[in-house]
């Protein structure tokens, strides 16, 4: 399961989704929207994406690890528009046999979605806003 949504993200579907019988673990990760960024207060943020692009390039990241551990299934959905303090962005789930890979996957796959999935963000705060390109590392 991957997608670009304009609906609100949650976690239990994508779970269902990618639990198995042979399941040991399933990992999620729920990326929000927060409050302050590089010490700068937040009013909301909107994303963009190119979803022809941007879903491939989620299965990509699905194969990257599939040859890196050992996997049951992975679903990552990533939302667009504008998203408000506490609102989730993108939401990930793997399963695997055993925890330890399931916990790499997800972490994996959030590192790389910032890398190379076409997802615009603009962050407007409470003094300005500006676009963040995928792939830069910002500052924290």
């Amino acid at each position: 399961m991957f997608g670009i949504t304009d609906q609100p993200l949650l976690l239990e579907p994508l779970v269902t989704t990618v639990k198995r019988s042979s399941s040991g673990a399933v990992a999620t990760f729920l990326g929000v929207v927060r409050e302050q960024t590089r010490g700068r207060q937040v009013r909301h943020l909107e994303y963009e994406a190119y979803p022809e692009m941007a879903i491939p390039k989620m299965r990509e990241i699905a194969d990257e690890i599939r040859r890196k551990w050992e996997v049951d299934e992975i679903a990552i959905v990533h939302r667009i528009g504008r998203l408000q303090i506490g609102e989730a962005s993108v939401a990930i789930a793997v399963s695997a046999p055993h925890r330890r890979e399931a916990l790499a996957a997800c972490a994996y796959a959030i590192d790389r979605l910032k890398e190379i999935v076409p997802i615009w963000k603009k962050e407007v705060w409470t003094d300005g806003e500006e676009w963040v390109r995928p792939g830069i590392p910002q500052p924290r």
